[in-house]
């Protein structure tokens, strides 16, 4: 039987990386993987294909509706949905292949097959074939990630009424897509098949969309979703799904409690996703599990069980890969004897609609309910000069500070590259920055991070310089 040192059970963002990690630190590393392809959701059917198809959807996007105005003339742009999906499938098919090129650059050995486990130590491995092999481990990482969850009364045939993973490989461009939820996930679908031309209609049970970032991101992304012709159907609860051939019916209660209706030739549930832990074999080894169904583990992600570890989307907390990854790192470097730390509060929420949102720290609704005393600073995209010449005028940048330490407590924003650009605030909070600490610090003209500047301004107390 093989001896490993640390085994990791899934090769996700934050598998893969604290094997590596594992491996890099000395210990012999396995890591097991079910699917024939590493990366897990992440990049198989999650954040890699759906920003391979969010990119080709704009520049569709753009191609039809914004190159005249930098005159370039293009007579009626067609999209070509497979072509589409095939350059989808490429970009994972070249991702996919790095992980297994690093995985043999660091010497980890990698296992196909479901694992599960026998004992604490002990890690059986079943293979599609039917065959099967049992491994020794001193330590274990779980890292399955997560699966779409649904609702109880919805009937998923993966065919009209679908899930994410289901939304990435469509052959053909819905006529009205209905999506089911207003978070992150349903949002970037919504968008992709809004800009290849379908009618786009997004339920959502509470009254705003994003309802965990900060409510100004909310407000102005339902603005300009709506600009771009995305229709909303909020505070309102789906009561039944139904398919009739190629249409499918939802049935819904608004906040009045009057029973609304809509139809489309398709239906994303997207209400969010819930912890992978079945067929681990949890059990044998004593892991026990939270009300949620997930792994329960302690301040430095160790379970109940002394020498098995768990991260990711099977934890409490968000799932995001990053998060996940910062995890991986963290549990390989205790396990050699070292002193990480993981600040929560730091991880940063990105949606990669277009303008792209993002928010770090604390939520001006939070800061509230806290009861904290602090300061609002905010300034508009469409002042800046580098959004006039992309043409990208809509969104804005909110800084949050102590009112009385001017420390930076959160920062929300909703722009062009505001993914990249919540970095800035990430490493300025990490290094607890003041708003005046930005505010002084040059930023490059003409770019979209000037704007992070002047809501910095703002939030001193002096007028930003530019509006």
């Amino acid at each position: 039987m093989s001896q490993f040192d640390v085994t990791v059970i899934g090769s996700g963002p934050g598998g893969y990386v604290a094997a590596i990690r594992a491996a890099q630190l000395g210990f012999k590393t396995a890591l097991i993987e079910k699917y024939s392809t590493l990366g897990g959701t992440c990049l198989n059917v999650g954040c890699i294909p759906s920003k391979a198809l969010l990119d080709s959807s704009e520049h569709f996007h753009n191609a039809a509706h914004n190159f005249e105005n930098h005159g370039i003339i293009i007579d009626a742009p067609k999209a070509d949905i497979a072509r589409m999906i095939a350059r989808k499938n490429e970009v994972v098919e070249q991702t996919t292949k790095g992980i297994n090129f690093l995985m043999d650059k660091n010497k980890v050995t990698v296992f196909e097959g479901v694992g599960s486990f026998e004992s604490a130590t002990k890690i059986k491995i079943s293979k599609k074939d039917g065959s099967s092999e049992s491994i020794e481990s001193k330590y274990s990482i779980i890292a399955t990630g997560s699966k779409p969850s649904s609702l109880p009364f919805i009937s998923l045939d993966k065919e009209r009424v679908i899930t994410s993973t289901e939304a990435l490989n469509l052959k053909e461009i819905p006529k009205h897509l209905v999506v089911i939820g207003g978070g992150v996930i349903g949002l970037e679908l919504g968008s992709v098949y809004l800009r290849l031309g379908s009618q786009v209609t997004v339920v959502e049970f509470m009254d705003k969309i994003i309802p965990t970032m900060d409510g100004a991101l909310s407000k102005e992304l339902t603005k300009v979703l709506k600009k771009q012709g995305m229709k909303f159907m909020l505070s309102t609860g789906v009561q039944s799904v139904e398919r009739s051939g190629d249409t499918v019916k939802i049935t819904a209660k608004d906040k009045k409690g009057e029973e609304v209706a809509v139809e489309g030739d398709y239906v994303l549930v997207s209400v969010g996703r819930k912890p992978y832990t079945e067929c681990l074999g949890l059990e044998n080894a004593g892991v026990e599990l939270d009300e949620r169904g997930r792994v329960k583990v302690n301040e430095h992600l160790q379970t109940n069980v002394a020498n098995i570890y768990a991260i990711g989307d099977v934890v409490k907390g968000a799932m995001l890969a990053h998060k996940a990854e910062e995890e991986g790192v963290f549990v390989a470097e205790v396990l050699a004897g070292q002193k990480p730390h993981i600040n929560y509060n730091l991880i940063p929420g990105v949606v990669y609609t277009w303008p792209e949102v993002a928010g770090v720290g604390k939520t001006e609704e939070q800061l509230k309910e806290e009861g904290a005393a602090y300061k609002v600073g905010s300034f508009p995209m469409r002042a800046l000069g580098r959004s006039r010449a992309s043409g990208d005028i809509d969104g804005l940048i909110k800084v949050l500070a102590d009112e009385k330490t001017d420390e930076i407590l959160g920062v929300h924003m909703i722009g062009a590259r505001a993914a990249d650009m919540i970095a800035e605030a990430v490493i300025a909070m990490e290094f607890r920055a003041s708003a005046e600490d930005i505010a002084r610090s040059s930023h490059a003209h003409p770019t979209f991070t000037e704007a992070i500047k002047e809501a910095c301004l703002d939030a001193t107390g002096k007028r930003s310089i530019h509006v």
